[in-house]
Protein backbone atom coordinates (compact mmCIF):
# COMPACT_ATOMS: atom_id res chain seq x y z
CA UNK A 1 0.00 0.00 0.00
CA UNK A 2 1.42 3.33 -0.69
CA UNK A 3 1.44 5.87 1.98
CA UNK A 4 1.41 9.56 2.72
CA UNK A 5 5.03 9.38 3.57
CA UNK A 6 5.78 7.57 0.19
CA UNK A 7 3.77 10.16 -2.25
CA UNK A 8 6.15 12.64 -0.15
CA UNK A 9 9.30 10.41 -0.49
CA UNK A 10 8.69 10.24 -4.52
CA UNK A 11 7.44 13.97 -4.69
CA UNK A 12 10.87 14.97 -3.35
CA UNK A 13 12.91 12.19 -5.66
CA UNK A 14 10.84 13.66 -9.21
CA UNK A 15 11.43 16.91 -8.29
CA UNK A 16 15.39 16.43 -8.35
CA UNK A 17 15.43 14.26 -11.36
CA UNK A 18 14.88 17.34 -13.06
CA UNK A 19 18.25 18.21 -11.97
CA UNK A 20 19.97 14.96 -13.67
CA UNK A 21 23.04 15.26 -15.45
CA UNK A 22 22.25 12.89 -17.87
CA UNK A 23 23.65 13.99 -21.46
CA UNK A 24 24.77 10.88 -22.94
CA UNK A 25 22.39 7.87 -21.36
CA UNK A 26 19.30 10.67 -21.73
CA UNK A 27 18.21 9.04 -18.36
CA UNK A 28 17.33 11.29 -15.58
CA UNK A 29 16.88 9.56 -12.29
CA UNK A 30 15.71 10.89 -8.94
CA UNK A 31 16.38 9.54 -5.34
CA UNK A 32 15.08 10.86 -1.88
CA UNK A 33 16.27 8.71 1.01
CA UNK A 34 14.06 9.03 4.54
CA UNK A 35 16.11 8.58 7.45
CA UNK A 36 14.83 7.43 10.66
CA UNK A 37 14.64 10.73 12.38
CA UNK A 38 12.51 11.63 9.71
CA UNK A 39 15.04 13.70 7.12
CA UNK A 40 15.02 13.92 3.58
CA UNK A 41 17.86 13.78 0.97
CA UNK A 42 17.70 13.53 -2.42
CA UNK A 43 20.07 12.91 -5.07
CA UNK A 44 19.96 12.90 -8.95
CA UNK A 45 22.49 10.76 -11.08
CA UNK A 46 25.27 12.64 -12.69
CA UNK A 47 26.93 11.12 -15.72
CA UNK A 48 30.85 11.88 -16.99
CA UNK A 49 32.31 12.01 -20.20
CA UNK A 50 34.56 9.46 -18.06
CA UNK A 51 31.43 6.58 -17.84
CA UNK A 52 33.42 5.09 -14.35
CA UNK A 53 32.69 8.39 -12.65
CA UNK A 54 28.84 8.29 -13.22
CA UNK A 55 27.23 8.52 -10.03
CA UNK A 56 23.42 6.87 -9.33
CA UNK A 57 21.13 9.05 -7.80
CA UNK A 58 20.38 6.44 -5.05
CA UNK A 59 24.18 6.92 -3.91
CA UNK A 60 23.87 10.73 -4.54
CA UNK A 61 20.61 10.73 -1.88
CA UNK A 62 23.07 8.32 0.58
CA UNK A 63 25.95 10.09 0.39
CA UNK A 64 24.22 12.97 1.42
CA UNK A 65 22.64 12.03 3.81
CA UNK A 66 25.38 10.39 5.83
CA UNK A 67 27.54 13.90 5.04
CA UNK A 68 25.16 15.48 6.99
CA UNK A 69 25.87 12.68 10.27
CA UNK A 70 22.32 10.16 9.09
CA UNK A 71 22.97 6.90 8.55
CA UNK A 72 20.00 5.17 9.15
CA UNK A 73 18.14 5.04 6.21
CA UNK A 74 14.46 3.31 6.50
CA UNK A 75 13.24 3.79 2.76
CA UNK A 76 14.40 5.03 -0.24
CA UNK A 77 12.88 6.61 -3.58
CA UNK A 78 13.67 5.97 -7.20
CA UNK A 79 11.78 8.12 -10.10
CA UNK A 80 12.39 7.74 -13.72
CA UNK A 81 10.59 8.89 -16.44
CA UNK A 82 10.44 5.13 -18.29
CA UNK A 83 7.11 3.14 -18.05
CA UNK A 84 7.25 0.70 -15.75
CA UNK A 85 9.13 1.42 -11.99
CA UNK A 86 12.69 0.54 -12.73
CA UNK A 87 14.55 -1.03 -9.66
CA UNK A 88 17.85 0.25 -8.69
CA UNK A 89 20.98 -1.03 -9.69
CA UNK A 90 23.29 -3.37 -8.02
CA UNK A 91 25.60 -1.26 -6.91
CA UNK A 92 23.26 0.57 -5.23
CA UNK A 93 21.41 -1.66 -3.74
CA UNK A 94 24.47 -2.58 -1.96
CA UNK A 95 25.73 0.87 -1.19
CA UNK A 96 21.98 0.70 0.31
CA UNK A 97 22.19 -2.09 2.27
CA UNK A 98 24.80 -1.00 4.45
CA UNK A 99 22.02 1.84 5.61
CA UNK A 100 19.04 -0.14 5.89
CA UNK A 101 19.23 -3.67 5.17
CA UNK A 102 16.03 -3.95 5.60
CA UNK A 103 14.34 -0.34 3.78
CA UNK A 104 11.21 0.27 2.39
CA UNK A 105 11.94 0.94 -1.67
CA UNK A 106 9.19 3.02 -3.24
CA UNK A 107 9.75 2.61 -7.19
CA UNK A 108 7.75 5.23 -9.50
CA UNK A 109 7.43 6.09 -13.30
CA UNK A 110 6.47 9.42 -15.35
CA UNK A 111 2.71 7.53 -15.87
CA UNK A 112 2.55 7.34 -11.97
CA UNK A 113 2.80 3.88 -11.66
CA UNK A 114 4.06 3.06 -8.12
CA UNK A 115 5.58 -0.42 -6.59
CA UNK A 116 7.03 -0.76 -3.32
CA UNK A 117 9.34 -3.69 -1.74
CA UNK A 118 11.93 -4.32 0.72
CA UNK A 119 15.79 -3.93 0.06
CA UNK A 120 16.17 -7.45 1.31
CA UNK A 121 14.01 -8.21 -1.65
CA UNK A 122 16.15 -6.78 -4.32
CA UNK A 123 19.28 -7.49 -2.19
CA UNK A 124 18.48 -10.76 -0.24
CA UNK A 125 22.21 -11.55 0.82
CA UNK A 126 23.88 -8.46 1.09
CA UNK A 127 27.39 -8.18 1.89
CA UNK A 128 27.34 -6.08 5.52
CA UNK A 129 29.88 -4.57 7.19
CA UNK A 130 29.87 -6.98 10.02
CA UNK A 131 31.09 -9.64 7.83
CA UNK A 132 34.22 -7.26 6.76
CA UNK A 133 34.16 -6.18 10.93
CA UNK A 134 34.13 -9.36 12.32
CA UNK A 135 36.65 -11.24 10.27
CA UNK A 136 39.86 -12.75 11.78
CA UNK A 137 43.16 -11.22 11.40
Amino acid sequence: MVTEEDRALIAAAEATKNHAHAPFSRYPVGAAVRTSSGHTFTGCNVENASFSLTCCAERVAVFKAVSEGKREIVACAIVTDEAGPIPPCGACRQVLHEFGPEMRIVLGDGAGNVRIMTLSELLPEGFSAAQVLDRKN
